[in-house]
């Protein structure tokens, strides 16, 4: 099935992912292309991805991870990277996961929420990982949460109204893609945003693909069924 342009009638996005490098890995190319637009985007992120490196302890790691994590988002024009500071590799989905996404949607008041992979494959025979599932299925949950006045309550005590604009949600990596948007201008600024990740590709050892060489790929992937066009995927679950 052909995979139709991904909407832009919305000027601000909230990206909800598990772990440093997440969005590198799947979006950022397309982040790119929005802020270069003039639409606002920040990121949040459950973890600080501090069991992410194995020859690395995880207090250090954690600070490693999100300050490349500060400088990719930089390289394609977000400045605004929370975390959440779940344990990396044992983020459980409930109330608190809920509450914590659904508190940043109240703040941040975006029309497009980006969610990492909540599905159990990225393709047939590759499955996702733990993290990943539950955080993309609280995401999508703590959107309605957040539109809900009588859903957590102290967040009104906090002085967060709810919030039910938004009008798109859209998982990123999913392999029921139904989406895509264009990169072909901005695959660049992505690659470059990936490879701030220094440490973690480090650790993924020398047999791992290039940035480059694993986004180009994925983006060729999605332009056979996008009229040729490098493209990110996306599933939309919603719009409005």
């Amino acid at each position: 099935m052909d995979l139709a342009e991904f909407p832009e009638d919305w000027s601000s996005a909230l990206v909800v992912v598990a772990h440093p490098d997440d969005v590198e890995y799947g979006c950022a190319s397309a982040v790119a292309r929005w802020t270069g637009q003039g639409r606002r985007v920040a990121y949040l992120l459950a973890t600080r991805g501090e069991a992410g490196i194995d020859g690395m302890p995880p207090a250090e790691c954690a600070e490693v991870r999100a300050r490349e994590q500060v400088a990719s988002a930089a390289e394609v024009g977000v400045t605004v990277v929370e975390f959440l500071d779940h344990p990396d590799g044992m983020v459980e989905y409930g109330l608190p996961l809920r509450r914590d996404v659904a508190r940043a949607v109240r703040r941040h008041r975006p029309e497009a929420v980006i969610v990492v992979n909540h599905r159990e494959n990225y393709a047939p025979g590759v499955l996702n990982q733990a993290d990943h599932r539950v955080v993309g299925q609280a995401a999508i949950d703590a959107v309605a949460d957040a539109g809900n006045r009588w859903v957590f309550r102290e967040l009104v005590d906090e002085g967060l109204a709810p919030w039910s604009g938004v009008r798109h949600i859209a998982v990123d990596a999913s392999p029921r893609a139904t989406h895509a948007v264009d990169i072909t201008d901005t695959l660049a600024a992505g690659v470059r945003s990936l490879r701030q990740h220094r440490a973690y590709l480090e650790g993924l050892g020398p047999s791992w693909p290039e940035p480059e060489v694993f986004l180009r790929a994925a983006a060729e992937n999605v332009a056979g069924r996008f009229g040729g066009r490098l493209g990110v995927a996306f599933e939309l679950l919603r719009t409005s």
